[in-house]
């Protein structure tokens, strides 16, 4: 990955759908920053709720780095944020492309 997309959120940083239930699957842990009154929609099954204000603080406390970061929200941009805040953390994350109808669309479990 390039130098602009490295800071810029180039494609190496998204998963689509598909690609993110494949990744949970193999064990890779989701993860919604979205606000609480936003799960009341859907969420994914075995999540980790952190809203993305918290993920800083809350993050390294509540996740693995041993295991992938599939951050997720509503479209994918507040995702996008987390997963470069993770990984600036020593987390191999990635956002949800299409947020969490993404997720529903490819197939993942949900509640």
């Amino acid at each position: 990955m390039g130098l602009f997309s490295s800071l810029f959120g180039g494609s190496g940083l998204t998963v689509d759908g598909a690609k993110a239930v494949e990744m949970a699957k193999d064990g890779a842990q989701l993860l919604d920053v979205r606000q609480k009154h936003e799960r009341k929609g859907g969420y994914a099954l075995h999540d980790t709720h952190i809203p993305l204000s918290d993920v800083a603080t809350n993050a390294p406390k509540r996740l693995s780095t041993k295991r992938p970061v599939i951050a997720y929200c509503a479209s994918g941009m507040r995702s996008r944020s987390a997963a470069k805040t993770l990984r600036n953390l020593g987390f191999d994350a990635y956002s949800l492309k299409g947020g969490f109808s993404s997720w529903k669309n490819a197939g993942g479990r949900s509640a």
